[in-house]
């Protein structure tokens, strides 16, 4: 397949500034004032899927940010592919840590640096190319579909619906997804397991008002210091988290398959330099990656309240505030996780307190099986462009929508991911190498071959 690297190279600099164009819309979903940021990417990725080949391009409005969808029916005889992704970002914040402007891509160092370079518009953006390419060279082997979403950064509240009413539209036999990482071009690997997620907020209330930490002090609770003693008792020196009944669910995973996940390379003291911490934390008697793949986790993501401007005021909060996140495993239901959470957290709360609970959003865990032939067509995918097989990894990240397509639309999806965890997603100064931006455009159309040659064999 020649023919695809030809076309890379011939068109290297316009997918690049194509890119640019949709990265610079700052499409933060979790603010509403850029909601009109959120339709102008919209239509750059109407416009985008319109001019790389689809027959049909359009924008699905719903009650929150629009979806939008693409198709090419080349044969209904033919198998047919749906590729997910998203155009909105998170916050960029804290801004002055950034090297650069967040939404003013640079390439610096052979990688593309802006907000959205990998998660998930740079990941995404190599799905149209690819498309392109195909069509272009009259080398589409099946039928194609696009599924864009703006709403998965906060949880994709509205895209379960809209598959649900559109359920016949997205008829497909396999959902394919890079919104992942793999070790790297060198160690490549495919994800085939994700978390799930139960991401809640608690208010701690003391007094009504904020009152003068002189007079008040020492007769009042402060609700911050309770918080603080409330969260620090969610773990045990063990690392494993007391709520009750929070691991009933969680499968053991076997000796076996976790020497297996073991072979992936991992430098751990690399990986502590490269954080610039001394020692590494987490639940006893797991390695870091069984840590981080195959175990449940509770994380406070935010904590707030009293006086946090320059300067001081001897304040004793009327509230305290934190935005807590449970990274779940296999079985474990994020709904009856965030009950079991809510109940404990208002039971340890001491009596000078007063507590409330509020359920953000979650999604369950999801395994991919490594015996399907999406996961033999991508395993062959990578290994025609990078050389090597790739190794099966569970990721610790969640894609809450993942399992709500496989028990709505009834497909399996493969996460062909070209992200390194080095990418800095979520973080100041995420990035993307432009190796591995184009490595996802030549190997995505080998996917396509090797899927439709083994469909219905």
């Amino acid at each position: 397949m020649e023919h695809v690297k030809d076309y890379i190279a011939l068109n290297k600099d316009r997918f690049l500034q194509e890119l640019f164009g949709l990265i610079r819309i700052p499409s933060i979903s979790s603010d509403a004032e850029h909601k009109d940021d959120m339709l102008h990417a919209a239509e750059y990725w109407r416009k985008s899927l319109r001019e790389a080949g689809c027959d049909k391009s359009e924008i699905f409005p719903t009650e929150g940010n629009p979806i939008v969808y693409g198709e090419k029916i080349i044969d209904p005889a033919l198998p047919t592919v749906l590729v997910y992704g998203h155009y909105d970002v998170m916050p960029v914040d804290p801004v002055d840590l950034w090297e650069s402007r967040p939404f003013k891509p640079e390439v610096r160092d052979g990688k593309i640096f802006a907000r959205g370079a990998d998660d998930d518009k740079g990941q995404a953006f190599m799905h149209a190319k690819a498309f392109e390419l195909m069509v272009r060279t009259n080398t589409l082997p099946c039928n194609v579909k696009f599924m864009i979403e703006g709403e998965e950064e906060v949880g994709s509240m509205h895209i379960g619906g809209f598959c649900l009413e559109y359920k016949e539209m997205l008829k497909s036999d396999i959902i394919l997804v890079s919104d992942t990482s793999m070790i790297g071009l060198q160690n490549p690997s495919i994800t085939v397991g994700l978390r799930g997620l139960a991401y809640m907020q608690v208010e701690v209330t003391g007094p009504n008002i904020d009152l003068h930490s002189g007079i008040f002090g020492g007769a009042v609770a402060n609700p911050i210091n309770a918080l603080t003693k409330m969260i620090a008792s969610l773990t045990d020196d063990q690392g494993r988290i007391t709520i009750p009944g929070f691991y009933d669910e969680v499968v053991e995973i076997s000796r076996a398959e976790r020497d297996e996940m073991a072979k992936a390379p991992f430098d751990e003291a690399a990986y502590r330099k490269k954080l610039d911490v001394a020692e590494l934390y987490g639940e006893s008697g797991y390695s870091t990656k069984e840590r981080t793949g195959i175990r449940p986790t509770l994380d406070v993501n935010g904590i707030w309240g009293g006086f946090t401007a320059e300067g001081s005021k001897t304040v004793l909060p009327s509230k305290a505030y934190a935005k807590i996140s449970m990274r779940l495993v296999p079985n474990q239901d994020s709904v009856k996780i965030g009950q079991l959470f809510e109940k404990h957290f208002i039971s340890i709360a001491p009596k000078t307190v007063k507590v409330k609970v509020q359920a953000l959003h979650g999604g369950q865990a999801y395994v991919s099986p490594i015996d399907t032939i999406g996961f033999q067509a991508a395993s062959r995918a990578i290994e025609a462009t990078l050389g090597k097989k790739p190794i099966p990894v569970r990721s610790g990240g969640s894609i809450p929508i993942i399992p709500q397509f496989e028990e709505i639309l009834g497909i399996k999806t493969i996460l062909l991911g070209f992200g390194l965890e080095s990418d800095a997603c979520h973080s100041p100064n995420e990035n993307f190498p432009l190796d591995n931006f184009f490595k996802g455009i030549e190997t995505i159309p080998y996917f396509y071959k090797y899927f439709t040659e083994m469909f219905g064999k």
